[in-house]
């Protein structure tokens, strides 16, 4: 089987994203970079986004060219899954940034082990679930094993402490094993035991408690752990329909927590208004349609739940970021994809979308095979008979 046309419209949606992420970059970070670097360069945070985007840009085309179906091998898989565990116990070795383990680092550079599990996990759930499709509702055959993956990963995860991305993974776990086949007594049950666990680890954390109660009046503790959510509600609400202007943002002028990351969002709104932030929700909307347009008509069953663990990974992280600045969850750090500062987050989602493009460039070829099996008999026969008449 050949492979077919690149998806242009996925492949501009990602490029267009993480280009328009490194622009904001550098409108969220000049004047922190200026002020890092005692009055020096205002592009530092820039130059490192767009060295980063332009590296995943390279690494996206490289993953869209390479056949996905050569992950469906027990080799890569369990080696990509003990790497990534490996790097997620040894990040517990470096000493923790504002109370959280989640990077290594090295030099001038760092790395973030748990955007690596959000690739991994969908790829382990792709090649587990389809060499057990005759056994999906097996529990210890095969919902345990897969839940022990789920739990390895999430668990080292959470008490880094990421909740935010532990949540994503549960995400990517339910969609895929629900696409997979799965009863939905044992999704049911799954989604009833993550539940409990989330509530006790918000009971044992109380700083945990302290957010949610910011969560639902942030302006009564605006001065404590809602400080970060008023002031993304202050730069959205400024905003208005048109925005401040492109790099004429007043919040991230060092009232806005970390601008150019978590709530890189909040700077969108500001400075590019409802036209801006509706067209960043269009895109990611978009490239939902595309990824689970390639899932559908993915040429084997192994690409279909890896092109629906990767787009859903990807989607669910940009709807957490995005609810979280305009307040409709509580506050929980997680960058947005594409666009937030990070070279572990562009470079890996980038990868992500590169192995969906992959896995649609055979959608023409499974779809015109479909579109045959389907045309009528008679059809068929008189194409054989006139090919029969010319020979």
């Amino acid at each position: 089987m050949k492979e077919q046309r690149t998806d242009w419209i996925m492949l501009a949606i990602a490029t267009g994203l993480a280009l328009f992420g490194a622009a904001m970059v550098y409108s969220a970070s000049a004047m922190i970079s200026i002020r890092e670097t005692d009055g020096g360069t205002q592009f530092s945070y820039f130059y490192k986004q767009f060295i980063f985007t332009a590296i995943g840009l390279v690494v996206m085309y490289a993953a869209s060219k390479f056949d996905h179906r050569r992950y469906n091998d027990a080799r890569i898989v369990y080696a990509a899954l003990a790497v990534t565990v490996i790097l997620l116990c040894v990040v517990f070795a470096f000493p923790a940034i504002n109370g959280a383990t989640r990077w290594i680092r090295a030099g001038g550079f760092s790395f973030q082990p748990s955007e690596l599990a959000k690739v991994v996990l969908p790829l382990f759930l792709a090649y587990f679930l389809t060499k057990k499709a005759d056994d999906i509702g097996d529990v210890r055959r095969t919902v345990l094993p897969a839940l022990v993956v789920l739990v390895l990963l999430g668990g080292l995860v959470f008490i880094e402490p990421d909740l935010g991305t532990a949540i994503v993974l549960c995400a990517v776990f339910a969609v895929t094993y629900f696409s997979a086949g799965a009863k939905i007594i044992h999704i049911a049950a799954v989604g009833f035991a993550m539940m409990l666990l989330g509530v006790g680890a918000l009971v044992l954390a109380p700083w945990r408690v302290q957010r949610v109660m910011a969560f639902l009046d942030p302006f009564k503790h605006a001065d404590d752990a809602g400080y970060q959510v008023v002031q993304s509600l202050y730069a959205i609400g400024s905003g208005g329909i048109l925005g401040e202007g492109f790099a004429k943002g007043q919040q991230k002028l060092f009232y806005l927590p970390y601008p150019y990351s978590d709530f890189i969002f909040s700077v969108v709104g500001e400075e590019l208004g409802l036209v801006g932030t509706l067209a960043v929700v269009i895109a990611f909307g978009l490239l939902l349609w595309r990824g689970a347009r390639a899932a559908l008509l993915a040429p084997d069953r192994f690409g279909m739940l890896l092109a629906i663990g990767l787009i859903t990974g990807i989607i669910v992280q940009a709807l957490f970021n995005i609810s979280v600045v305009i307040s409709i969850v509580p506050a929980k750090g997680i960058p947005l994809p594409f666009i937030s500062y990070g070279g572990s987050s562009v470079i890996v989602t980038l990868f992500a979308v590169g192995v969906l493009l992959n896995i649609a460039s055979f959608a023409e070829t499974r779809s015109s095979k479909q579109a045959k099996q389907t045309e009528p008999v008679h059809r068929r026969k008189n194409r054989g008979g006139r090919a029969k008449a010319n020979a």
